[in-house]
């Protein structure tokens, strides 16, 4: 294809190569990202030479992180980030000074690289990828976990920190110091008129602009506000010279308490995911693969050199300033160990600028990427290493002492369902004897009183027989796992043969299985669901009567399909005709109710109109 192919060859290109390459990354459990810098590599000019210049895609990809940063921003709120300013500001600070002079340091020490070039480097590396790291988070939903929320605290730092970065570069490769002092101040000015044009806006102009835009009804006048929102404020802050996904967030962050917050994320949330990927793809296409194949022990051993400097440092920080635990702060340190896209910008003024030669630069692009790359991949070998491993706790002697007086009722697991017919019980004076596996939820249950919950798998016979379930009139099986439910109903049916069985199914097949061994079925989510339609039946404007006798018929009929299905329920091919057979005749029992009700509403009325 040629490099100067259509728009629509282009966007063809880019779509069939994350269609191809993303599932086949996600399905050998490598993530999203690398299927994505994978589909880069592909079509880029290190390989295929589909898309000719990187650089034309990258500038349209930088938006898919813009969007990020104000979806971000929407599910923020002031407040909060003012409760997270320590974690910003401090830890953030932290990092990036504690990680720009190791690095600096190893440049200026170990690379002989002049002093204005390593303070670039160290300050450059020691930025992390917000797109990279944020995303890798969402997809393992660790977002809200500790070392999550401190990962965003600093990316966002970062953010901020690389404004003045790129203003620093000039300087540090020798500008004049007098127009240099001029430059600045005028873009601080600058910088400080943006940020209020925002702040102003968002306050005061962006509601009543919603507001009308919500009145046409359009969703296509929605959707276009809603990127007119993001990519107006990305161009004003690009203008004056910030971030452009800082001005977004910002502008996220003022709209966060808005009515409209929930409206504005679905809007952007479509092309945040495309052009996210694209970005993705963009970093994979800059990567410059015949120097790793050249020089691969030169880049990868920069690569494992930065990842090897920034995790420690990254660990030692979260430890000490964020106040993780070990595994917690070993997860942040793999988050962030990688460079970031704010690198790629500051290393190309220096080149520019005269402080790095173009390999040196085209090094360093590579470096970053790899680490990149292999980020996700550390998290997934990490991840499996850093299983929580089940915490054994000690059983007491007291609760494995099963101690019984002939009780009527045994009750396997106590949990949600299995605690309230202990406390029904109990109320009630009727002796029983529970059993649990849990040792936190027999000390829970015991607190409230002399609950006679005990330790044990109801599985184990000698377990059965220190209960005296052989003198129980009713066995309650009420765990969380259906399976075990019904290898419990086996075994006590095995057992105890004369003993009546009342266990919780999770569905339509477990319950079968239970008819199967004579034991009474309870629906674990039925009749709950039965009371949830009939409030929603209530608050639409039917009577009580009437959403009763629905509930009712629903609920007879229910359980009359039920009985017929036990019949035919291991063949599938019969259980769903019997459904379809089923929903006709319950439209049809709905359709007489309805009939009946409009007959005797009308018998009145015609004894009146006799009269």
């Amino acid at each position: 294809m040629p490099h100067e192919g259509s728009l629509l060859q282009a966007a063809v290109v880019f779509l069939l190569a994350a269609v191809l390459t993303v599932p086949l990354a996600k399905r050998l459990q490598l993530g999203a990202v690398i299927g994505y810098l994978i589909a880069g590599v592909i079509i880029g000019p290190s390989c295929l030479g589909l898309i000719g210049d990187p650089q034309s895609v990258a500038h349209i990809s930088e938006l898919g992180v813009v969007l990020l940063l104000f979806i971000i921003g929407l599910e923020l709120s002031p407040r909060r980030l003012w409760t997270m300013r320590k974690s910003v500001f401090g830890v953030g600070m932290a990092q990036v000074l504690l990680t720009g002079v190791v690095i600096g340091a190893v440049a200026l020490l170990g690379f002989n690289q002049p002093l204005n070039s390593a303070v670039v480097l160290g300050l450059g590396l020691a930025l992390s990828s917000t797109a990279f790291g944020l995303q890798s988070l969402a997809e393992r939903k660790e977002l809200n976990a500790p070392h999550g929320r401190l990962a965003f605290a600093i990316l966002l730092f970062q953010d901020i920190a690389a404004i003045p970065l790129i203003a620093l570069v000039p300087m540090l490769a020798g500008g004049s110091h007098d127009a240099g002092s001029g430059d600045s101040l005028r873009h601080g000015l600058q910088v400080l008129g943006g940020i209020a044009i925002v702040v102003v806006g968002g306050r005061y102009l962006l509601r009543p602009v919603f507001r009308i835009v919500a009145k046409t009804k359009l969703q296509e006048v929605s959707t276009a506000t809603a990127l007119l929102v993001v990519i107006g404020t990305a161009w004003l802050m690009d203008l004056v010279g910030v971030s452009m996904a800082l001005g977004a967030f910002l502008a996220g962050l003022l709209l966060a308490d808005s009515e409209y917050r929930h409206e504005l994320e679905a809007q952007i949330e479509p092309f945040k995911g495309l052009l996210l990927g694209l970005f993705f793809i963009s970093v994979g296409m800059g990567a410059n693969i015949g120097l790793l194949i050249n020089s691969p022990f030169t880049v990868l051993g920069l690569t494992l050199l930065l990842i090897g400097l920034k995790l420690p440092l990254l660990f030692f920080v979260g430890r000490l300033a964020g106040g993780l635990g070990k595994q917690s702060a070993l997860r942040l340190g793999l988050v962030l160990a990688a460079g970031g896209e704010f690198a790629f910008v500051v290393f190309k003024i220096g080149r520019d600028q005269g402080l790095f030669d173009a390999a040196l630069y085209d090094t360093l692009v590579l470096t970053i990427t790899l680490s990149m790359a292999l980020t996700p991949l550390l998290l997934l070998v990490m991840s499996r290493w850093l299983k929580p491993k089940p915490v054994v706790r000690e059983v007491p002697a007291e609760y494995k002492e099963i101690e019984s007086d002939n009780p009527r009722v045994v009750i396997a697991g106590v949990g949600r369902m299995g605690q309230i017919v202990a406390r029904i019980l109990r109320a009630q004076n009727i002796p029983f004897i529970a059993l649990d596996t849990s040792v936190e939820t027999i000390e829970f249950t015991r607190s409230f009183g002399n609950v006679p919950v005990f330790y044990g798998d109801p599985l184990r016979p000698e377990i059965l027989r220190a209960a005296k379930v052989d003198q129980a009139e009713y066995f309650v099986i009420a765990t969380d796992d259906p399976d075990t439910n019904i290898k419990t109903a086996e075994l006590v049916r095995r057992l105890y043969p004369h003993m009546k069985i009342i266990a919780r199914a999770r569905n339509r097949q477990h319950v079968h299985r239970l008819l199967d061994l004579d034991a009474e079925a309870v629906r674990e989510t039925f009749y709950s669901s039965l009371e949830m339609t009939r409030r929603t039946l209530i608050g639409l404007g039917l009577s009580e009567a009437q959403a009763a006798a629905r509930i009712d018929r629903f609920k007879r009929h229910d359980e009359q399909v039920l009985n017929r299905q036990h019949l035919i329920y291991d063949d599938a091919a019969k259980v769903m005709q019997s459904a379809l057979e089923a929903r006709t005749e319950l439209s049809e029992l709905f359709e007489s109710d309805r009939m009946d009700e409009e007959a005797s509403e009308a018998q009145p009325a015609l004894k009146a109109k006799k009269q």
